[in-house]
């Protein structure tokens, strides 16, 4: 059997945290405590577990993905045969025979993430938690084309040898853990899901995520999409407009209005959106052959619902929100993607 470490990244944890780690102490776990910058008064927490425990401190909170990381690095550095490491959060919400059941099902998979998810049943699931995984699972199909019931989840198994690319995964706070997901769906590397018991203690009001500013940086570059998606309809429609005024051919005016609308959705999404570094050249070209699906997709469309007795003008609203996840996932995964 290999070595087995639990990581437990901690801030402002309570007396909950000497509970977990106890615990994991009893099946055999080596553990790792990350306190991220917790303020003096918990002090006398992580000297009560330091006691056969590596327990590495930040002198600032620098966030969960950051303390992740450090925990990562620290123990590729101390361990040097094979070992399976799960990540386990300080607050009690994951059961040890969950925690268990992620560890042998990573002892049995090499090079695959495997995740404890939840199914959120149950009265006892805080509305805010259920909501927001409803919507963190759609994003990230929508953004992968990958499905996975929970996303959110802390507790995560792997062995040593996926340490190397996960210290590589840009984000400081929450949005690691959603990175990491994006990166193995993106690089199609291997995510399997465990069921395990949905634990929320006290309506999970001890949590430390901040649902305005983490859920910005788990959506930042959809949201960013989604604006220059915005300014660019803005662009194609009042051209579209003008131009259908003008000629009153519903063809040419939303070919025209595509042409100039494209240009500067390309230069938006490249510089601000995706801020991609691959050759102008091929992602211009990878574009344009996008574009032009679009654009044909689009008037085959326009002119479908306009025939059906659709005002012309709602017909082109309807068509640009179906052209809209297609666009984004083709852009995302094989335009302004880091392949090239």
């Amino acid at each position: 059997m290999s070595t087995r470490i639990a990581l437990i990244p901690a801030y402002e944890p309570d007396q909950t945290l000497t509970k977990v780690v106890m615990e994991l102490k009893k099946k055999k776990f080596e553990i790792v405590v990350v306190d991220d910058g917790s303020s003096p008064d918990k002090t006398a927490i992580f000297q009560e577990i330091a006691e056969n425990t590596n327990v590495i401190h930040h002198s600032k909170n620098s966030g969960k993905g950051t303390a992740i990381k450090t925990g990562l690095q620290f123990i590729k550095d101390k361990y040097k045969d094979s070992y399976t490491v799960v990540t386990v959060d300080a607050d009690g919400q994951h059961k040890i025979e969950d925690v268990m059941k992620v560890c042998f099902r990573a002892e049995r998979e090499p090079d695959v993430m495997i995740l404890g998810s939840r199914k959120f049943e149950g009265g006892g699931v805080p509305l805010r938690s259920k909501f927001g995984n409803h919507v963190t699972r759609f994003v990230f199909y929508v953004t992968t084309g990958c499905k996975l019931h929970d996303t959110q989840t802390g507790l995560r198994a792997f062995q040593d040898t996926l340490i190397p690319k996960l210290l590589m995964i840009p984000g400081e706070r929450y949005e690691y853990e959603m990175n990491v997901l994006m990166y193995f769906a993106k690089s199609k590397e291997k995510i399997i899901e465990e069921w395990i018991e949905t634990v929320y203690l006290e309506k999970n009001e001890s949590s430390h995520f901040n649902p305005i500013k983490d859920s910005y940086r788990i959506y930042k570059e959809i949201l960013r999409f989604s604006g220059a998606s915005l300014i660019s309809f803005t662009v194609d429609y009042f051209f579209y407009c003008i131009l259908n005024l003008l000629t009153k051919n519903i063809v040419l005016s939303n070919i025209f209005a595509r042409v100039i609308s494209a240009s500067f959705n390309y230069t938006l999404n490249r510089n601000l959106v995706f801020k991609s570094k691959n050759s102008v050249y091929k992602s211009i070209i990878k574009y344009a052959l996008l574009a032009a699906f679009i654009l044909g997709c689009n008037t085959i469309f326009l002119k479908v619902i306009i025939m059906l007795g659709i005002n012309r003008y709602i017909s082109k609203v309807i068509v640009e929100v179906c052209m809209f996840v297609l666009s984004y996932t083709v852009q995302h995964k094989f335009i302004f993607g880091k392949s090239d």
